[in-house]
């Protein structure tokens, strides 16, 4: 069983994609983690160092390798994985169920704005200015994760219950 959780950034892929491992007894895999040591830099470092496309361009490498193992897995993408590339078409393909975490814009800036220094592609953004970036982005991403075969609105649930609704979604039980 391969399960992958795709959704913006802070939506809880990582949290939520820990607890389904754990409930299914399966490997979990954080796609920057991975990323991460790989690369021997975070994923801030690596994109201050050597840019996005670098970072594109090892994670969908990375993401290829995770997706071709003949294990059991939950894999948590980042935000941008599915929208670059092939990665959304390789994502379902290789892939038993694809769970898009769906956020309202106001629900991302609130858990964003408290995390945003660690956050590459936000830092540098005036507060006032995170509402509408996370909805330009949200926009631009939709077309991809809308792709998934479950979603799921994580705005006001616990990360317990958004595991319960995707287990059930997903038959898993």
């Amino acid at each position: 069983m391969k399960m992958v959780l795709v959704g913006y950034m802070g939506s809880g892929k990582s949290t939520i994609g820990r607890l389904i491992a754990h409930n299914l007894g399966v490997s979990f895999i954080d796609l920057d983690h991975l990323i991460e040591v790989e690369s021997g830099l975070s994923v801030t470092d690596l994109f201050a160092q050597k840019g996005v496309i670098y970072f594109r361009k090892l994670e969908q490498s990375l993401l290829q390798q995770v997706l071709s193992q003949n294990t059991s897995y939950v894999l948590s993408t980042g935000g941008g994985t599915p929208a670059y590339g092939d990665n959304m078409s390789l994502i379902l393909s290789a892939s038993d169920h694809v769970v898009y975490l769906q956020m309202s814009v106001s629900a991302l800036v609130d858990r964003l704005m408290v995390e945003k220094t660690t956050r590459p592609l936000i830092a540098h953004l005036p507060d006032q200015d995170l509402p509408e970036f996370i909805g330009k982005h949200l926009f631009e991403r939709l077309p991809f994760y809308a792709k998934a075969s479950v979603h799921v609105l994580v705005d006001h649930l616990s990360p317990q219950e958004c595991v319960e609704r995707i287990m059930s979604q997903t038959l898993l039980t």
